[in-house]
């Protein structure tokens, strides 16, 4: 055989283990999508209507707060814990969130879950917040609102209403915290 005849058949070799590979990636790509499992980079938001839950938990601020003592003000509530590294990276962003906007009538409610509240304070001795960290050690508000990743946000306004659900967190994220942020404080 010739050297080319070799060279061809290798090549052709080559193009079905290529067409193979890329077979299993559209096919687990469309699988992904039938599963409704998102792979957006940018932040993927699920709009929400109805009432948000009222609930009351301890906080850092040495009291209990309750949900419904900030209606009337547009809250990011966002529900993280210690072991997670995107809540970890997002805080210092809600913290600038929440500087920018607090003299408008916004605020953020931050909603530690983790059972063992000293895992929680010793993140926040690391990662400095001025806003309100509630802890839900017994996750009745984490099971109230059906968390099912880390972290969650869910945009609440004015009224007290639910508007925005926010799944997980990438960077990028926040443009569209802010953009939500600025048409809730209009409403």
């Amino acid at each position: 055989m010739s050297n080319n005849g070799r060279n061809n058949r290798a090549n052709r070799t080559l193009a079905n283990r290529n067409m193979g590979k890329l077979s299993l990636w559209v096919a687990c790509i469309g699988l992904a999508f039938s599963m409704g499992i998102s792979l957006s980079v940018s932040a993927k938001e699920v709009r929400l209507s109805g009432k948000a839950s009222d609930f009351s938990l301890p906080s850092n601020q040495g009291k209990t707060l309750k949900l419904s003592d900030f209606r009337g003000e547009v809250v990011m509530l966002n529900f993280w814990a210690s072991w997670c590294a995107p809540c970890r990276q997002e805080m210092p962003l809600l913290e600038g969130l929440h500087k920018r906007f607090k003299k408008v009538g916004f605020t953020v409610l931050g909603v530690n879950i983790d059972e063992d509240v000293s895992a929680a304070k010793k993140i926040l001795k690391e990662i400095s917040v001025s806003f309100p960290v509630m802890y839900d050690s017994k996750n009745k508000v984490s099971e109230m609102y059906a968390l099912d990743s880390m972290p969650t946000t869910v945009m609440i306004d004015r009224k007290g209403n639910k508007r925005f659900l926010h799944r997980g967190y990438r960077p990028g994220f926040e443009i569209e915290y802010e953009k939500q942020i600025r048409a809730l404080l209009r409403e």
